[in-house]
């Protein structure tokens, strides 16, 4: 399956993990950022920390506060839903490089509604954020929905009130169908929401509303939806086709785009076309220091990433993500063995040599 990426660069991140392994069984490793990114960093954490003794001290504190660590040197790497532009990252000393594919899912609790089958549209579900579709047997839903019994009850909408990638990647999928949503927020990792909302901060507190709350809607990451047994909708996709976010549909809106095609990541995974993409797809990033002025923070979070991309497939997988491209990986494995110290030379090859001589 990563026949290609290997050929690049296996051999010599395969040997900086190893040649490192000792020094990584007395390795704390952290990082902090997107909670949507939370599932998997914990599934690599615990599987890493079996393998080599090191452990990660991860904090879902949300992408904002994520970038504005990273960006201060007070964390290993920062986690975020949303890659910084190149003059951003420039500005800030930092490189960036994609670790997994999820998506975002509604969340509803409605009485004898199942999972998926609430169907909702692009423009009307930008209708339920903006604050004007205020009941759940509102024309527009029925009209969505025959057959299904729609509750006589008000649309309680739960939202983050941080600074969140999840947001961000959900404003970019509702700009691209509402133009009131695109006049009135626009795309940005926060908004200012309607007063009769409920604001509040982490997937995790989101998913605590909905679940206890009859008549909620909400937006988590995916990998939050198996685990707390969250009753999900189908969205109507650009092809016109009704889908149920799954891997598959993640999977198929990241075939569509530029990232499988030419291994590009700048671009949001939303919206795509074809008949089986989840229309709310995104990437999730970590990012590190360019030149690591604090070594001894910044390379257990490298040996951390170059494990998880050797070792981690199955676990990305199993925590409702989808594996990078090979193009993709590829290309983060050269962010990951480009990161120098302030002498220059690249952090890599300074740890292998110093392995050796300490044989």
């Amino acid at each position: 399956m990563k026949k290609n990426l290997f050929a690049i660069f296996t051999a010599f991140t395969a040997v900086l993990f190893f040649a490192q392994a000792g020094a990584a069984s007395a390795e704390t490793i952290s990082g902090a950022g997107s909670s949507a990114a939370a599932p998997i960093y914990q599934a690599w954490a615990r599987a890493y920390q079996k393998s080599t003794g090191a452990a990660l001290a991860y904090e879902p504190v949300g992408s904002s506060a994520g970038l504005k660590k990273i960006r201060a040197h007070e964390t290993g790497f920062g986690a975020s839903d949303v890659a910084p532009t190149e003059a951003e990252l420039a500005a800030s000393g930092l490189l960036v490089f994609p670790v997994a594919i999820t998506g975002i899912s509604p969340v509803v609790n409605l009485p004898k509604v199942g999972d998926g089958q609430l169907r909702l549209t692009g423009e009307v579900l930008a209708r339920i954020f903006l604050g004007e579709i205020t009941q759940w047997n509102a024309a527009e839903i029925v009209q969505l929905n025959p057959g299904l019994k729609l509750p006589d009850l008000p649309v309680k909408v739960v939202v983050r009130g941080d600074g969140s990638g999840t947001t961000y990647n959900f404003a970019d999928y509702l700009a691209k169908l509402s133009p009131t949503w695109k006049a009135k927020y626009g795309v940005k990792t926060s908004v200012d929401w309607p007063a009769t909302f409920v604001a509040v901060k982490g997937s995790d507190a989101v998913v605590k509303n909905v679940r206890e709350t009859v008549g909620t809607i909400g937006y988590v990451d995916h990998g939050y939806v198996r685990d707390h047994k969250l009753t999900t909708v189908q969205l109507k996709n650009l092809d016109g086709e009704f889908v149920s976010p799954s891997i598959v549909a993640f999977r198929a809106a990241l075939s569509s785009s530029e990232w499988a095609s030419t291994g590009s990541f700048t671009s949001t995974l939303t919206n795509k076309a074809g008949k089986a993409t989840w229309p709310i797809t995104m990437g999730t990033f970590a990012l590190v220091p360019k030149v690591a002025d604090q070594p001894a923070q910044t390379l257990p979070a490298l040996r951390f990433f170059v494990w998880a991309f050797l070792n981690g497939d199955a676990l990305v997988q199993e925590n409702n993500f989808v594996r990078l491209p090979d193009r993709v990986q590829a290309t983060a494995f050269k962010a990951i063995t480009s990161v120098k110290d302030k002498a220059g030379n690249a952090i890599a090859m300074g740890l292998m040599t110093s392995s050796g001589s300490a044989r």
